[in-house]
Formats: structure tokens, C-alpha cells, sequence
């Protein structure tokens, strides 16, 4: 077989459990014979190593990496770190010895996966060391990995240089350390510019996740987990899983875009498997999550992707990536988020003739909601503006570069129409700022643009606020507003980037419609109000639709409408009409299922104008009630107790209550067959909290025919 003048050795690309051996204990100099280490110093015994200590309390502590449950140092790049290392004996000026720090298989200093760091006057490579003091025969040393060293676990040796070459310490697996990002550098890529942002987004370990639609927001709680015993772990492996090189693990950039594609599965073998029906046998509801931790270690454990997500469930986990590996990061939801499968600013909505909905020839949507995450990062491929929060979204929708993936993508560039740089900015642009077309299809197949809505799409973008339990609205960090100078040229600069918008030249219509709607709970009435509007100078006769059917929250109908129904208005010139729509609950109850979204639609037709507005409605839920009891002290028992009333007029079914807390409580599940109406249901469950401080616990209920319901509660624990 012919040798390949390509690759002499295949690039490495596996951090978790290497198994080979690294050095020879011993290892001669070129041109040495002995194989016995002889010392440096006449008359003293060889200098060897007794003992290692890693300083794990004082080192995480000054790390930020308190929080971690390891047994093993974690670290982040450009800050110093101290081991205290025993030799057999005090040392001598003669004597001479190296740190080594591997990463990886076949590591190689020329990779930066092999790094020696030297004490004396020998040239280090891009780590520093120094000797901060001596105690006898105890050496406190002071080391620094370089603000742009692999992100990942290295193996540690101590190499003592003798006469006839180098004796090493014996591969010790306790030895081994975690070397992460660190935003609290300037010098590191992930810098973060104040303290309280930092706290945030790198160290908080739950968040909550805005749903609903943008005129009735809805949240959730979520434990991202990122510090949990066996997640960091499980975050390296994804990285072996998708086989990214050791040497590209300290580029921010690469790392946040391979992450983006191995959050899902839908094109190698990644974390999750996304579900947008109705049916979740074979695996566990979206709603019914309420962490990554278990998705994780579950990943981890079996090596097989986790059943189901949808677009939060990617958020949240993608959100425990980041984190965990130090980098700063939030979940964002962008309310009437546009998905455009042409990738052009157009999210064209079909309708027939009569008025109806055409969901055979509507490919576009609009979902009342999307998730997706911002990381915090130095651009080093980009000018400087372009540095900061980028969007990233493991959610898979399009491919990019060949793989379900999506950026990071600048948040600025986003705002300014600057479409051109990496990574998928038009998909982005086109999420936030899409024009929405209402087109009319005739019994040929031929499409009429009948409007054109400028501002439905993209109507509000929010995360959780620093250091609150409430939101914050970022709308201005992605787009001017709607109309102003600013926001005209950036939609031009977009043009200019290819972004194709309808240029339709249509008359503006005399005629209009405005939906308004009070949602109430879950099983109460409900009261639909449509009025139409006749800015014609003579009166209309208005043929009119409406249909009301309940909806995911990706804009699709779950089913057939539950009411359909045509009218006619006659409206005087210049004035109004409204028809008001009476809604009983055992009109959409029976099916409504996990979703609690309805969808309403009226059209309009007079002469030869015709209108059409669309509106989400989410309705509220009965309330989940948590109480704790007992000491809030690290080892000592508390108590939850969780109950709910089921105050709906039908029973609820395949009931699921989960409870999680960071630092609190492992994910528990427990199942009720049924609860019947008026019924309640109550649970205490005891724990031991493991951690002192700020603590959170979230607790969800889950049923198969009624969304899920969530509330947290804080609560401080004691040392």
C-alpha cells in the first residue's frame, strides 16, 4: 500500500479516557546509554518527587470554579494557579525540573498539546511558571495557562532532569485538571466586562425561558446545571463525539459552532432529538424536562441521543454548554419568530379564494415564539465592532456549511443589515425582520399579493434580566424601530446583501380587520371580537371568514378548526363593525392537548379589496403551589411540599410532577394515573441541600392534555 502524502498521522481529536502511556518513566538523553538516572549534583541522592498537591480548594476558589462537583483541579486560562510539590529531599541549585501538561491523544508541543513549563533559566513554551516559595522540601509553584490554551482535561507529570536524562512522575489520574475559558480575563476571548453580568451568565445555575406569545408572555423555570457531578465530562464528550480536533478547542468561535450542530441530532448522532407532534411514546415529553443535567449524563452514559426537544429544550441545554465550559452565555426568545424556507425576507401566508387558510401551499411560518441562545466572545475573525453577544441556535431548521447548525452570528451585524460576515446572519435577519405577505391562491394555482405586514415579525426579544427573576427587553439590540431612518437603511443594507423583499406596489387598502381577545384559564368562555374597518367613502358589503383552531407554538395547526363560520357586515363609510364571537370551553378543550395556544384568522372581501388579520391567543393555567420547610443549612433535612388543584371542569390525565434544584435536589419524578376535576393532588419531598447560598428549586407539572405548569422558589442556604 502506497504511504498518503497527505496526513502522516490522523489529526487527534479525543480528550476522555486515554489510555496509552504517555512517557517512559525514565527517558535518557539522546546519545545516553545508562538507564539509570544518575544525579546532578556530586554527592547528593537524584532528586525525585514524593508527592503532589493539586491546592484544589485555594485554586477554585480563585478560579470561580467553587461549584464544581470534581474531585479534580479546575482552572480557567490566563490566571494563575498553585501546586505544591514534596521532593525526596530540599533542592539544590544544580537541580533542575519541568511541569508537563498533555491534552489529548498524541500531543505535540508544536500543537499546544503538549505544554513544559520550566522554573529556571530554560526557555518555557506558552504557559509561565515560577517558583512562589520553598518550605523545606516542599516547592509552591505558580502556573499560568496561556489565554488561548485548549479548553479541555490535561494529564500532569513532574520531569526532574538528571545527568543522563529525564525521570518523570508515574501517570497519576488524580493529577489530572480541567482547564476552562475565563471571562474574567481580559486577555481571554470570553472576557466579560463586569462582575454582575459575569455572575450571571457564566455562574448562575437556573434560568427562566420566555414562552407564550409577545401580548401574553408565559415563562419557564430551567436548571441548567452546569457545575453537577459529571456534566463537565459530559461536555468534553460531546466535543470527542463529533471528533473536533484537540487543537482547535481553545478557539471560542470553532467551539461555539460545533456545539450549535451536536446539540442536536439530526445529522451526527448529537444530544438531542427534536419532536414536534403529539406523540412522545417512545421517549419524554419537551414539556417534562426540567433540566439539562439529566439529558447530559444520560448522553454521556449511553452514547445514544436523548428523546425529545424542542426549541427551548436545545436553548436551555446549549445554554449548560457554554456555561460549563466558561463562556458567557443566555437564553433568548424572540416573540412571532419568522421560519422562511426560501431564505428571503418574505413569510408568505396562503389563502383561498372563499377566505380559508391554504395550508397545502403555505411553506413559510411563523412561530409565536423561538429560543436560541447568545454567546459572549471576542470576534478575532471579524473587525472589533463586530465583538460581543452572537447568536447561536442548536434548534434544528436549515443547514449551514452542510450540518443542522446556526452560528454565532454578531448581534450588531444582525441590527445593521451587515449580512456579509460568518456565521448564517441572513437566516437570523430574516427571523427578526421578514415582511409577512398574505397571498391569495386561485383555483389554478396562481398567487396574488394581497398585503404586506412590516412589523408582525420580529415583535419583541427578551432573556431574563441580570440579578432578577424578571425580563429584559433587548428588542433595540437587534433592530431599530419599526419605520425609523436607521431601520430603513439597514433593511436596504440587506437588499444590497442579496436578501430578497416583495416589492409589490399595492394600493393601500380601504379596507381593514383588528382581532382582539381576552384569554382567561383554560376552561373558562371565551369572548373573540373582529372589527372591520371601512375608510372608503361609500358603504361596504363585507363577505367575511373566521376560523379558530388550536395551534403548536410554531404556528401549525394541531388540527382541523374547531370553528369555521362566515358572515357578512354591512359598514358605513368611515365607520366600524364588530361581530363578537362567543367561545363555550367544550368547543376546544377535548383538543387542546399539550398545547394552550389558539389561533384565530379573518378575512375579509368587498368588491375588489379584501383583508386579513391573524392572532394568538395563549391561555392561563391553574397555578402550581411550593412551600419549604426546615433549615436551610448545607446537610441539613428541608422539606418541599408541592400541591395542585385541578380546577378545570374535565379530569387530567398522565400526570407527571418533576422537581429539581441545583445544589438542592436531584431531578424527581412522580405519576398520577388521573386527577379529577376539582380534585388535588399533594407531595413532601425531603432533601439535604449540597451546597451553600442562593439556591433555587423549580418544580413542573406535566399532563397529556394540558400544558405544562411550572413555579420556583428560592432559598438561601447556610454553610
Amino acid at each position: 500500500m502506497r504511504k498518503s502524502f497527505r496526513l502522516s498521522n490522523r489529526v487527534p481529536n479525543k480528550n476522555l479516557h486515554i489510555d496509552q502511556d504517555d512517557f517512559r518513566e525514565f527517558e535518557p538523553f539522546e546519545g545516553e546509554t545508562d538507564v539509570i538516572p544518575r544525579s546532578t549534583a556530586p554527592g547528593t541522592k537524584p532528586l525525585t518527587v514524593v508527592g503532589v498537591d493539586m491546592r484544589k480548594d485555594f485554586n477554585k476558589a480563585n478560579h470561580y470554579a467553587t461549584e464544581y462537583v470534581t474531585n479534580l483541579l479546575v482552572v480557567r486560562r490566563a490566571k494563575q494557579f498553585v501546586i505544591d510539590i514534596t521532593f525526596n529531599r530540599p533542592m539544590v541549585p544544580q537541580d533542575d525540573f519541568q511541569m508537563e501538561f498533555l491534552i489529548g491523544e498524541d500531543p505535540a508541543a508544536n500543537k499546544d498539546s503538549l505544554v513544559v513549563v520550566t522554573f529556571r533559566n530554560r526557555r518555557s513554551t506558552s504557559w509561565s511558571g515560577k517558583i512562589l516559595g520553598t518550605r523545606d522540601t516542599v516547592v509552591s509553584l505558580g502556573i499560568t495557562a496561556h489565554a488561548k490554551a485548549i479548553v479541555g482535561l490535561y494529564r500532569m507529570y513532574v520531569a526532574i532532569a538528571v545527568a543522563n536524562g529525564m525521570q518523570r512522575t508515574e501517570k497519576d489520574p488524580k493529577t489530572n485538571l480541567y482547564v476552562l475559558f475565563n471571562p474574567w480575563s481580559p486577555d481571554d476571548e470570553v472576557f466579560y466586562p463586569d462582575e454582575v453580568g459575569r455572575t450571571e451568565y457564566v455562574l448562575n445555575s437556573t434560568g427562566l425561558i420566555y414562552m407564550g406569545t409577545y401580548e401574553q408572555v408565559s415563562e419557564r423555570g430551567w436548571v441548567y446545571g452546569q457545575f453537577e457531578e459529571g456534566v463537565l465530562d459530559a461536555c468534553i464528550y460531546i466535543l470527542d463525539i463529533c471528533r473536533m480536533p484537540i487543537q482547535n478547542r481553545g478557539e471560542v468561535t470553532k467551539m461555539v459552532r460545533t456545539a450549535s450542530a451536536l446539540i442536536n441530532s439530526q445529522d451526527d448522532n448529537g444530544v438531542l432529538v427534536g419532536n414536534w407532534s403529539d406523540d412522545f411514546s417512545m421517549g419524554t415529553a419537551p414539556t417534562t424536562w426540567t433540566g439539562s443535567t439529566k439529558i447530559l449524563l444520560q448522553y454521556h452514559n449511553t452514547g445514544a441521543p436523548v428523546s425529545f426537544a424542542q426549541c427551548w429544550v436545545y436553548a436551555g441545554v446549549l445554554n449548560t454548554f457554554l456555561r460549563c465550559l466558561g463562556i458567557p452565555s443566555r437564553v433568548i426568545t424572540n416573540f412571532n419568530s419568522a421560519h422562511d424556507n426560501t431564505g428571503n425576507l418574505k413569510t408568505e401566508l396562503v389563502f383561498k379564494e372563499d377566505g380559508t387558510p391554504d395550508e397545502r401551499n403555505t411553506r413559510d411560518s411563523i412561530w409565536n415564539y423561538h429560543c436560541w441562545n447568545e454567546a459572549f466572545m471576542k470576534r478575532v475573525d471579524l473587525p472589533p465592532k463586530f465583538s460581543g453577544w452572537q447568536v447561536v441556535d442548536a434548534t434544528p431548521q436549515e443547514t449551514s456549511d452542510g450540518y443542522f447548525r446556526c452560528g454565532p452570528a454578531p448581534v450588531i451585524a444582525i441590527r445593521d443589515g451587515e449580512l456579509c460576515h460568518p456565521f448564517d446572519c441572513r437566516f437570523v435577519f430574516a427571523e427578526v425582520n421578514s415582511d409577512v405577505i398574505h397571498m391569495v391562491s386561485d383555483r389554478y394555482g396562481n398567487m396574488t399579493p394581497k398585503s404586506v405586514n412590516t412589523t408582525y415579525v420580529g415583535k419583541m426579544l427578551y432573556t431574563k434580566a441580570v440579578s432578577s427573576w424578571g425580563p429584559e427587553d433587548i428588542t433595540r439590540t437587534y433592530k431599530y424601530p419599526e419605520g425609523s431612518p436607521q431601520d430603513k437603511q439597514t433593511m436596504a443594507k440587506a437588499e444590497e446583501y442579496g436578501c430578497e423583499r416583495d416589492q409589490s406596489d399595492l394600493p393601500a387598502s380601504k379596507l381593514s380587520i383588528q382581532i382582539s381577545a381576552q384569554a382567561g384559564f383554560v376552561g373558562e368562555p371565551l369572548k373573540i371580537e373582529a372589527t372591520f374597518y371601512n375608510q372608503a367613502e361609500l358603504m361596504k358589503s363585507v363577505r367575511a371568514h373566521l376560523e379558530i383552531a388550536v395551534t403548536y407554538y410554531t404556528g401549525v395547526a394541531s388540527s382541523v378548526p374547531f370553528k369555521s363560520e362566515d358572515f357578512t357586515l354591512d359598514i358605513a363609510a368611515f365607520q366600524s363593525s364588530t361581530r363578537v364571537f362567543e367561545i363555550s370551553p367544550q368547543d376546544y378543550v377535548s383538543q387542546l392537548g399539550s398545547n394552550s395556544s389558539l389561533g384565530i384568522t379573518v378575512t375579509g372581501k368587498s368588491d375588489h379589496e379584501e383583508a386579513s388579520a391573524v392572532k394568538t391567543i395563549s391561555l392561563k393555567l391553574p397555578p402550581l403551589n411550593i412551600t419549604l420547610s426546615g433549615r436551610p443549612q448545607v446537610n441539613q433535612e428541608m422539606y418541599a411540599l408541592v400541591s395542585f388543584t385541578n380546577t378545570l371542569s374535565f379530569p387530567l390525565t398522565g400526570a407527571k410532577l418533576a422537581m429539581e434544584g441545583a445544589g438542592l435536589l436531584e431531578t424527581q419524578v412522580y405519576n398520577y394515573r388521573t386527577i379529577p376535576p376539582m380534585g388535588q393532588i399533594s407531595r413532601k419531598v425531603g432533601f439535604r441541600p449540597l451546597k451553600p447560598g442562593l439556591r433555587t428549586l423549580l418544580v413542573l407539572l406535566d399532563c397529556e392534555n394540558l400544558p405544562d405548569v411550572t413555579t420556583i422558589v428560592e432559598v438561601k442556604v447556610m454553610p
